[in-house]
């Protein structure tokens, strides 16, 4: 007779940081069950304790903030400008993204009433700052932009509605390597982050039409997705030079990094510390 965790116990044993083998264990009787459970939850409290004793006298920041300070340390040395533009986006700016109240995507905005929303994404305010600094300084443009976007996603293993994103941009180049330097930047990231094992993949896009996607490991999980110009949303801004973008989700990057299966554990968190279950 084989007797398996109850759905309680997987719960709580997946917010501890149980193992696939653990998770997968049987037993004789439910008696074994329970003496197996307690037992297991006490290993994995005290490695927690440990483990945010660790932070406390190590790093003292989260993985996800010290994602961000690398990142941005090795894209400024290379010549980008990091930006910081608002929470808050028209819904005039997501028109010029093509996407109004029929778009696929708009079911998954958070709005603040008819005219505004928590952003998406961040592309239309990197378009919109973009317009003026391709007047004012010399070509190419290379900005970047690291904070949280909000969408209505199924909370799942690999969705949430907060998650912490990396937009960089590179526009006035002469359009001949386009693709090398989309590869040459996405493995900048992937190797910043620590992910060593990843492919770009060509998909379709609900608003870029088609999109090269970043995808890491074994279970090809999608950590970035990267576009080229000029394009034909570039007319809503009077843009028409040559460049190259890239999206990178950090949560997803260092769930590629570490072997964690579950976003919320590394984003933004009420319940968790650098992955760590505070109720222990």
């Amino acid at each position: 007779m084989n007797i398996l965790w109850t759905t309680t116990q997987i719960k709580r044993l997946k917010e501890l940081g149980a193992g696939e083998e653990d998770l997968a264990r049987a037993f004789e009787n439910p008696a074994d069950r329970e003496r197996a459970f307690q037992a297991l939850e006490h290993e994995l409290a005290r490695s927690g304790r440990r483990k945010l004793a660790e932070l406390l006298a190590g790093p003292r920041r989260s993985r996800l903030c010290r994602l961000e300070s690398r990142l941005a340390e090795v894209l400024i040395k290379r010549g980008f400008v990091q930006v910081t533009t608002p929470t808050i986006m028209a819904k005039g700016l997501l028109a010029k993204m093509s996407i109004d109240d029929h778009h696929p995507l708009a079911s998954q905005i958070f709005w603040l009433g008819r005219e505004r929303c928590l952003r998406p994404m961040l592309a239309p305010h990197l378009y919109y700052v973009l317009k003026d600094l391709l007047r004012l300084w010399e070509k190419p443009v290379r900005l970047f932009e690291i904070g949280s976007c909000f969408r209505k996603e199924s909370q799942g293993a690999r969705h949430a509605n907060e998650f912490t994103m990396l937009n960089l941009v590179e526009m006035g180049l002469d359009g001949s390597d386009r693709r090398q330097r989309l590869e040459e930047l996405a493995s900048l990231i992937c190797g910043t982050a620590g992910v060593d094992d990843f492919v770009l993949q060509p998909v379709e896009s609900a608003v870029y039409g088609e999109t090269i996607d970043i995808l890491a490991g074994e279970e090809r999980l999608e950590i970035g997705s990267s576009a080229m110009g000029p394009h034909a949303l570039d007319r809503a801004w009077q843009i028409a030079d040559a460049w190259v973008g890239i999206g990178f989700g950090l949560e997803r990057l260092l769930m590629a990094a570490t072997g964690i299966k579950s976003m919320g554990r590394l984003g933004r968190s009420l319940a968790y510390l650098d992955g760590i279950r505070l109720n222990i």
